[in-house]
């Protein structure tokens, strides 16, 4: 499905987040938001994982808006261990529903890769029963690398978790640890590293799938 983009600003604590806002150019059915990896490793909205993430809501009618942690792009504002940037997502969503009523009255979706897993399991946690995605996707979680002291961050049972049976950045064994954790299930990709290489078109097959039975 055919989309347009847009680059889009909204205010976080730090300042700027900027954006880019994909719309089908058929009616959207909902929309999502898309988180990327670490940003002092080179994470940015436009990472293969995040396309491809977006690529497989689009695909199922949904508009997606990713955006560019601190300090990445125009973003303003440092890295801050995934607090700042949970605030800067809460502050986005908010601002969101304000600037597009008509997408955010839709049912939405949440995914993340790598850190961006970790900001998105904090967002799910700290958003309000009724304010929550109707599904939340992470790919390569890195959620418990992220969590302060104390911390509960919970997310939902059939929150799709999907990881690389050769990931040498978050090993395998780190990912059953936190699939244990959260009591949830994992869908590993055989001979898959970190960024999913060779293996895109599979994890957005997942992911489609998932999309499929969320949104009908």
């Amino acid at each position: 499905m055919s989309a347009s983009s847009t680059s889009v600003q909204f205010t976080g604590k730090a300042g700027i987040v900027d954006c880019i806002l994909d719309i089908p150019t058929a009616h959207p059915r909902g929309w999502a938001l898309i988180l990327h990896p670490h940003p002092l490793h080179g994470g940015t909205r436009d990472n293969k994982v995040v396309t491809t993430l977006a690529k497989a809501c689009q695909q199922q009618g949904l508009a997606t808006l990713r955006p560019n942690f601190r300090g990445i792009g125009h973003s303003a504002g440092e890295f801050d261990h995934a607090r700042g940037e949970t605030q800067d997502m809460l502050a986005v969503l908010e601002q969101f529903r304000e600037r597009y009523p008509e997408l955010a009255r839709l049912p939405w979706a949440m995914g993340g890769f790598s850190f961006g897993t970790a900001v998105a399991a904090r967002v799910y946690s700290a958003l309000a029963p009724e304010d929550r995605p109707r599904m939340l996707a992470l790919a390569g979680a890195a959620v418990s690398r992220f969590i302060d002291e104390g911390q509960i961050v919970t997310v939902p049972d059939d929150t799709l978790l999907v990881h690389g049976e050769s990931d040498d950045v978050v090993p395998l064994d780190e990912a059953m640890a936190y699939a244990r954790s959260a009591s949830l299930p994992i869908v590993v990709i055989p001979d898959a590293s970190h960024f999913f290489h060779g293996k895109l078109i599979a994890l957005r097959h997942i992911v489609q799938l998932r999309l499929q039975a969320a949104f009908p």
